[in-house]
């Protein structure tokens, strides 16, 4: 396949769907994309809204963080709440 050169539905903006993208999506029955990446991207974020931060102590290295959901006490059924950092090692070593 042929990169193709495709219109945008949002801005008008020409972009190119490389052969790379045209395989992913064939792969995955899906249909060719109807808007160029920063309109997608743009469209995404107004879906999520804007995320509220709660404040929050992480329960490995006691550090300050703040995450976008509210925490519970354990008491009450919560988890135990990570910062980003304790998280990702736990999430590496897993």
């Amino acid at each position: 396949m042929a990169d193709q050169q495709l219109t945008c539905r949002d801005c008008g903006a020409t972009f190119t769907f490389t052969d790379g993208e045209q395989e992913f999506y064939t792969q995955r029955n899906l249909q060719a994309p109807q808007r160029c990446k920063a309109c997608r991207s743009s469209r995404k974020s107004d879906q999520r809204g804007d995320r509220t931060l709660h404040d929050a102590v992480c329960a490995k290295c006691s550090n300050a963080c703040q995450v976008p959901f509210k925490p519970r006490p354990e008491s009450e059924g919560g988890r135990p709440v990570l910062c980003t950092a304790c998280f990702q090692a736990q999430r590496a070593s897993a």
